[in-house]
């Protein structure tokens, strides 16, 4: 087990670059292995989620060459006829939720038979709300508890469209189902409750697919052709938001993260910020391939409690345990509630968040949905644990830099999953 330990923090200044978005590199990989031609992934997340996804789509046939581009990761991606073959094995798709959710949904259409599988996490995680509205489209399914838990196996079949109305916004669910769509007869309609992350509507029209979206509705005509095209890969703003936190919590910070993607339907955590009073300000503000990109500014400053619910969830899912840390130094009461989904991520991440700031004298309280905190809070120098899981590591490393004392961080090696580098970063942003 990898430990780190983090002495208190020192300023952060500086230009900083993230690594490129995780669900945007998930896609490209995915979209480029079934289109028509050579597609190219600038900026692309070499994260082991990532990997996964490159592994199981070599494993499908397509190749796929590693380069470098500009000094950053890339990939190309041959996808000739966008026929995809059996792989000849069971596909391991390791910790990566949206590699075995976005794979059943790519895969239940085509005439192969493929085994999805992933590591002991994984395998707790919950599938039926993807399996089931596939089945509804005739796919053939078969799992641990009657498709609830992987492994699953999928034998492709030819499926019709549908109409689905998810019980909760899902931006994985939903994506499973447009990409089973892009190989099914007729309309495939998938309806939710709020607006989920959007980056799999936006990257298949940027393949040539038509997709329509009209408030919480989207829609697609299959089968449909993919055409090759090139993706850059803008910063992950789930990366991001560490270093913004620290900027915020270290007095006399000042810090610039270029280029990161500030998709609307990501963007909760700056909105929640806002209201904190926090000055983040987005410079520089373009499109680069379909995505809306920033320069985010950020300096320290004291923050104000709020309440986090509602449709905010979806577009903050991934930060609430970093917005955890920002609560605790804040002043006055943080509510953060409607956030069941956080209890069936990498971890129960509202448990294991409650577990491991205690274990440096916080005080939170535990609620079914979420967690209520009324700060500001002192943060002891202790150890923490990330129970594996990478953005609980990330945020307790961010922990540490409010403590008067080095701390010891646990279990670190998971933060390669999403944030390769992010330590060494965040000693020279400190430099």
């Amino acid at each position: 087990m990898t430990t780190a330990i983090v002495a208190p923090g020192r300023p952060l200044h500086g230009r900083l670059i993230v690594p490129g978005d995780k669900s945007i590199s998930h896609r490209a990989v995915m979209l480029g292995g079934i289109a028509r031609g050579e597609t190219v992934v600038r900026n692309f997340l070499p994260s082991d989620d990532c990997r996964r996804t490159v592994a199981a789509l070599r494993a499908m046939g397509r190749t796929i060459g590693e380069l470098e581009i500009d000094g950053r990761p890339a990939l190309r991606i041959t996808g000739d006829d966008g026929v995809l073959r059996e792989p000849d094995d069971v596909v391991d798709c390791g910790n990566s939720g949206t590699t075995l959710r976005l794979l059943t949904g790519l895969v239940a259409g085509r005439p192969m038979c493929t085994v999805l599988t992933g590591d002991a996490s994984l395998r707790r995680r919950p599938m039926a709300r993807v399996v089931d509205p596939l089945r509804a489209m005739g796919a053939q399914i078969v799992g641990r508890e009657e498709g609830r838990y992987a492994p699953l196996a999928v034998s492709g079949r030819r499926l019709k469209g549908a109409v689905t109305r998810l019980p909760m916004a899902s931006a994985q669910v939903k994506s499973a189902l447009l990409l089973a769509g892009v190989s099914a007869e007729g309309r495939t309609t998938v309806i939710e409750p709020s607006r989920s992350r959007d980056h799999t509507e936006r990257m298949l029209q940027a393949f040539g697919v038509a997709v329509r979206v009209e408030e919480h509705t989207v829609s697609l005509d299959g089968p449909a052709l993919l055409t090759a095209t090139d993706v850059d890969v803008p910063g992950d703003l789930s990366s991001a938001a560490f270093l913004i936190a620290a900027a915020l919590l270290v007095p006399g910070s000042e810090i610039v993260i270029e280029r990161v993607g500030v998709n609307p339907t990501r963007t909760g955590l700056l909105d929640v910020l806002e209201a904190m009073g926090a000055p983040v300000r987005l410079d520089n503000r373009r499109e680069v391939c379909g995505e809306p990109v920033a320069d985010v500014v950020v300096r320290a400053a004291p923050l104000r409690g709020v309440r986090v619910a509602g449709q905010l969830i979806p577009r903050l899912i991934d930060e609430f345990p970093i917005l955890c840390v920002l609560a605790a130094c804040a002043e006055g009461e943080t509510v953060i509630d409607e956030a069941q989904e956080l209890r069936v991520k990498e971890s129960d991440r509202i448990r294991v968040m409650v577990e491991q700031l205690g274990r440096m004298g916080v005080a939170i309280e535990e609620r079914p949905a979420g967690v209520r905190i009324v700060g500001p809070q002192r943060i002891r120098p202790g150890t923490a644990d990330s129970r594996g899981d990478h953005r609980v590591a990330m945020a307790m490393a961010i922990a540490a830099l409010r403590a008067d004392g080095p701390s010891t961080m646990a279990d670190v090696e998971c933060v390669a999953t999403s944030f390769p580098g992010f330590f060494p970063l965040l000693e020279m942003a400190q430099a």
